[in-house]
Order: C-alpha cells, then sequence, then structure tokens
C-alpha cells in the first residue's frame, strides 16, 4: 500500500494527464486536490509501518526488539492523531490503526515471557519501562516476577532439589535395568 501510494504520488502529474483524457475512458479514475492531499497524509502516517516492516525484515525479530518497536509506532500515530493539519478521514483511520494495535499490545501484559525478557535485556532493563513512564507498581511487578521465576528454577535450593530427584531417578534405572 505505502509504495503504491509513494507511486502515485511521484507520478502524479502523469495519472492527472492520463485520466483527464476523454479517449481513454479513465475519467471516472481521476483524483480530485482533495483525493491527492488524502493520498499525501495516508502516504506520510503509512510510513512509520513501512519503516517498521523494513526493519524487521533485516533480522530476526524478538519481544526484545518487538516492543520497543509497537511503543515507537504508537508515540508516532498518538503524534498523527492530534495533528490539526490532517483531515477527519486520516484521525479516524489512526484511531482504527491505535485501536487495533493497542488490542495486540495488550495482551504482551499477560505474558510472563515478556516482562522477563524486558526486565532482563542488557539494553532495556527497568530504565527501559522508566523512560517509557510505565507505572512503578508494574516496573515492581515485572522485576519481582523474574525474582521469583530465579528463586524457583536456578536457585541452590532449587538446583539441589532437581539433582536429588535426577539421581533417585537415575538409580531407580539402574535398578531396573538389572
Amino acid at each position: 500500500m505505502f509504495d503504491m501510494l509513494e507511486y502515485a504520488l511521484k507520478h502524479r502529474k502523469a495519472i492527472d494527464t492520463v485520466t483527464q483524457w476523454r479517449g481513454l475512458g479513465l475519467r471516472k479514475f481521476e483524483l480530485a486536490d482533495h483525493e491527492w492531499e488524502l493520498v499525501e497524509q495516508l502516504h506520510s502516517v503509512l510510513k512509520i509501518l513501512k519503516d517498521a516492516t523494513l526493519f524487521f525484515s533485516h533480522a530476526t525479530p524478538n519481544l526484545a526488539t518487538v516492543i520497543p518497536v509497537m511503543d515507537h509506532i504508537d508515540e508516532k500515530l498518538t503524534t498523527h492523531s492530534l495533528d490539526p493539519t490532517y483531515t477527519p478521514a486520516i484521525h479516524t483511520v489512526l484511531g482504527i490503526t491505535k485501536k487495533t494495535l493497542n488490542r495486540y499490545y495488550q495482551l504482551t501484559d499477560s505474558s510472563e515471557v515478556y516482562w522477563i525478557a524486558m526486565i532482563l535485556h542488557p539494553q532495556h532493563k527497568p530504565m527501559y519501562f522508566k523512560a517509557a513512564r510505565w507505572e512503578e507498581d508494574w516496573i515492581k511487578t515485572a522485576e519481582g516476577l523474574v525474582q521469583n521465576k530465579f528463586k524457583h528454577s536456578y536457585s541452590i535450593d532449587s538446583v539441589d532439589s532437581n539433582v536429588e530427584v535426577k539421581d533417585a531417578t537415575a538409580s531407580n534405572k539402574k535398578v531396573q535395568c538389572f
């Protein structure tokens, strides 16, 4: 979509010329000035999505890279939605787009993996959430989740009990083999 809009804007003069020829029967496709304005605005708004697509096409996305990009897209959509130079039609599109993005974005809140990945990522850690102005309670909950997961999975007590279980299982297998 973005590329088609970009192409149309680049070749606007040629498109206008061709659609104005009566003999070609293309007058019904001719765009009025206000329609070209919508094309320009939509092109401007969609650029952030095109940039995100290009960014993710160069590497394998993971939670620690997707979430900051989603934050950036949301910020840009918000900025555009408050821009009075955009037409009401574009504002409506932006509202629907933000609503759709946020519906998927909110699903990350129910994923422990997301919380842990963001807190443990060397580039982000809790500083990312503070910079993004997330609620302090949410940040503390995420940090607590990481600490609890570590205690239950990797602490010395947990490792000792896992070793004992494995040793007992291994000795049972040896007995059963004879």
